[in-house]
């Protein structure tokens, strides 16, 4: 038998090697094998667990999460829990096998609850609206209304604070999401709020006009909250976390979820959610239809076309590439797309070379990372994506994540690089930037769809 195939088959068997041997004195990985299921609670929001586009599940726990069951060859069971002390308190009393909620490891949560190894650095901030005077520290504070999440690790801080500061003084709600409690800021009806910065980072994309006033507390870590009498799981959770950092697993399920959400603008941001009431709506029935006809998210060809043309019909570059997906002569020709200027075939023709460059994709590739690299192909051409691959095989990476791929394609722009390359120089940088935008665009596109349904 080759080595190969003996280290691929061990990987694959490690994991039911481990839940036979720690089953009989460990009761979470036990009643996983007898249920065939690993239950996960958590929370409905952007940084855990949501309905993206096409209401399938995503959410960075929710991957996470998928991941761990994937190597221990189970399904998984999500329940959903609104408030933080509901799912502290369900995961001690039996109710599932870990929660995985984007919480906060802290001192105070360590005295009752068994935590996982960390896996994400944040650090909490004050948020308010950007219009008006920001406070710059905790004494600016005590003249600012404040609403925070209950028993949340913010509350936490700020009892720390009020002992220096002791008129500072705060509501909580356990009632409302971190997402309703952004709304009242953004209405005025609250001054701030405190939120870690991870969840900044991806509700300021649908609350353009909040910012972060300053950080109130160092770097805390997130990680999963694990049920009592969990000691072999929570070591077989530790050495999988090990394994997946060697992998790159993590990182790639970080960057699909963080990694183009720094490239947020507050100008394009807040132009684009007006665009969406007052241009989309003329050309949404069309994305729609061509969509399903090539088979792509509707959402993510819109997001593409904004990103291509703002949705004008009309776009010209200096380049010579026309109309809402700003094909060229010569694709239009390819595509059978006689005027480009005309909204409908601009955009069936954009839809069916996407599909064409989806159908060019190796069969390596992964499922998930499929559609970026055919828009990387539809904007710096196949050929240089040919190039890259070879030279991230040369160069020790994958060719056949994106995670791997967004790294090297900036390199077909080095003489060094591509000076070896069959296809030569590229502007690799343009298309890692390119599906970032696409990406940052759909995620806004379908937050503000289901908002509004």
């Amino acid at each position: 038998m080759p080595p190969k195939f003996i280290k691929i088959l061990l990987f694959l068997i490690f994991p039911a090697l481990i839940l036979i041997g720690c089953s009989e004195s460990d009761p979470v990985i036990n009643d996983i094998r007898s249920q065939g299921k690993l239950i996960v609670l958590t929370r409905n929001a952007p940084t855990t667990y949501y309905l993206g586009a096409d209401d399938a599940p995503a959410g960075f726990e929710y991957d996470l999460s998928m991941a761990l069951a994937d190597s221990l060859n189970v399904e998984v069971e999500y329940k959903i829990y609104d408030k933080i002390e509901d799912i502290l308190a369900a995961i001690n009393n039996g109710e599932g096998h870990l929660v995985a909620a984007g919480l906060t490891h802290t001192d105070s949560r360590a005295v009752n609850h068994i935590f996982g190894p960390s896996y994400k650095s944040v650090q909490q901030q004050v948020v308010c609206h950007r219009a008006g005077r920001l406070p710059k520290g905790t004494e600016d504070l005590l003249t600012r209304s404040i609403l925070i999440i209950a028993e949340s690790s913010y509350q936490e801080t700020l009892k720390e604070l009020q002992k220096d500061y002791p008129k500072l003084n705060w509501e909580t709600t356990s009632e409302l999401s971190t997402e309703q409690v952004l709304e009242k800021i953004v209405n005025k009806e609250v001054d701030c709020t405190v939120i870690d910065s991870n969840i900044f980072t991806l509700n300021r994309r649908y609350f353009p006009a909040l910012i972060t006033a300053f950080p109130i507390s160092e770097q805390q870590n997130l990680a999963w909250v694990l049920p009592p009498d969990a000691e072999f799981f929570q070591q077989y959770v530790s050495d999988w976390f090990v394994k997946i950092e060697k992998n790159s697993l993590l990182s790639i399920i970080k960057e699909r979820y963080y990694g183009y959400a720094d490239i947020f603008d507050y100008y394009n941001n807040h132009v684009f959610l007006k665009r969406i009431k007052s241009r989309l709506p003329k050309y949404e029935s069309a994305f729609r239809q061509y969509a399903e006809q090539y088979q792509v998210p509707w959402t993510l060809l819109a997001a593409q076309s904004y990103q291509e043309s703002g949705w004008n019909a009309k776009a010209r570059s200096h380049t010579g590439v026309r109309g809402l997906m700003m094909l060229t002569q010569t694709t239009a020709k390819a595509m059978g797309i006689k005027k480009r200027i005309d909204p409908l075939q601009s955009i069936k023709g954009g839809a069916k070379y996407l599909n064409y460059m989806l159908k060019r994709v190796p069969e390596d590739v992964a499922d998930a990372d499929r559609v970026w690299f055919a828009l990387a192909a539809y904007n710096v051409g196949f050929a240089h994506m040919l190039d890259a691959r070879k030279l991230a095989r040369e160069l020790g990476k994958s060719p056949s994540t994106w995670h791997d791929m967004r790294e090297i394609l900036p390199l077909l722009s080095q003489k060094k690089y591509y000076k070896n390359l069959k296809y030569g120089y590229a502007r690799g940088s343009e298309p890692v930037k390119y599906i970032d935008r696409i990406r940052y665009y759909q995620d806004v596109l379908v937050h503000v769809l289901v908002s509004n349904s």
